[in-house]
């Protein structure tokens, strides 16, 4: 018997991702309401070029592809809605900005608790630029960990 590849008709990769994204919104949507409780705390990666995506023009700069975000100690006026969240950060003590879809995520991180969602992106032609890390909050290094949800369907293009 062999095996063949049968494309889904079902677009289930989109689904989940989409509903992976909903928990960093619900989630998001409880810091905001009660902040943020014990240690907990989050590394936001995102594509500074998405669709919808507004940060200030010295970040685009700084951050052409990819940049990473702390929400901890110093952040202000997160707002957050269906499709999307702002927050106020400050980047080498200049006050700034943010609003980001939750479509232009790629990973939201959680270290108190060991816990990550990483989001398939679908990579242009060529691979993204290095970016430095994020000035907010400290290195936006994080160790991998045994909750780690990864989701890749491997979609044909």
């Amino acid at each position: 018997m062999t095996e063949e590849h049968v494309d889904s008709l079902i677009p289930y990769d989109d689904v989940v991702q989409e509903a992976l994204r909903a928990v960093v919104g619900r989630v998001l949507g409880n810091v905001a309401r009660d902040g943020l409780p014990g240690d907990h705390h989050f590394y936001i990666t995102f594509k500074t070029q998405a669709p919808g995506v507004s940060i200030p023009q010295h970040l685009h700069e700084r951050f052409p592809d990819e940049m990473t975000i702390v929400l901890q100690h110093k952040y202000w006026d997160l707002k957050v809605e269906a499709e999307y969240f702002e927050v106020g950060l400050s980047f080498s003590q200049i006050p700034s900005h943010l609003f980001i879809p939750y479509s232009a995520i790629t990973a939201f991180v959680d270290p108190a608790v060991d816990f990550a969602l990483q989001f398939h992106v679908d990579a242009g032609e060529s691979a993204p630029e290095p970016h430095e890390e994020a000035g907010n909050d400290g290195p936006s290094v994080v160790e991998d960990g045994s909750n780690v949800v990864s989701v890749d369907f491997g979609r044909k293009k």
